[in-house]
């Protein structure tokens, strides 16, 4: 049996003080992430009639409570994200969530019209690269600048 040397796997969020310049790109990139969310998240809630709608159409059973689910995951998890407040929760869960969404609502192999084909194809392949991202934040957390962080070093006061 070979035995292999240890190496140190430090991520940004475990150097001292975030001092690498590349544990700050995790801020953007949460608040980017998070605004997907938050958006759609919000247009349900405003637009829920017809929204409701339009998930009866697809054959969802009971869309009202299917679209009021669908828009607290989306708040719910787009806020974890822009806060990074269990942020590996958080993103796992919508990491979850659009695995359904993504097959029933992006569904782009049951479309003949070649326009709209073409459109679920690339709504389809966005949510892909979401689920990508979403699990490099489920894997390797907030970043250091994050509620995260700061209840894992005891500066929020609350443990």
């Amino acid at each position: 049996m070979t035995a292999y040397p240890q190496t140190n796997h430090q991520t940004s969020e475990d150097r001292a003080g975030g001092s690498c310049p590349s544990a700050y790109f995790a801020i953007p990139g949460r608040v980017l992430m998070s605004s997907i969310f938050l958006l759609s998240g919000f247009m349900k809630v405003v637009g829920f009639s017809g929204m409701a709608g339009y998930m009866a159409s697809k054959g969802m059973p009971a869309p009202k409570l299917m679209l009021a689910l669908a828009a607290a995951a989306e708040i719910v998890g787009g806020l974890a994200l822009f806060l990074g407040f269990l942020t590996r929760l958080g993103a796992f869960g919508l990491f979850v969530y659009l695995i359904p969404t993504t097959l029933i609502f992006h569904n782009f192999w049951a479309i003949s019209d070649s326009m709209a084909h073409q459109d679920q194809l690339a709504h389809f392949l966005k949510n892909i690269a979401i689920m990508g991202g979403l699990l490099m934040v489920a894997g390797f957390g907030a970043g250091p600048l994050s509620v995260d962080a700061a209840r894992r070093s005891g500066t929020s006061g609350a443990r």
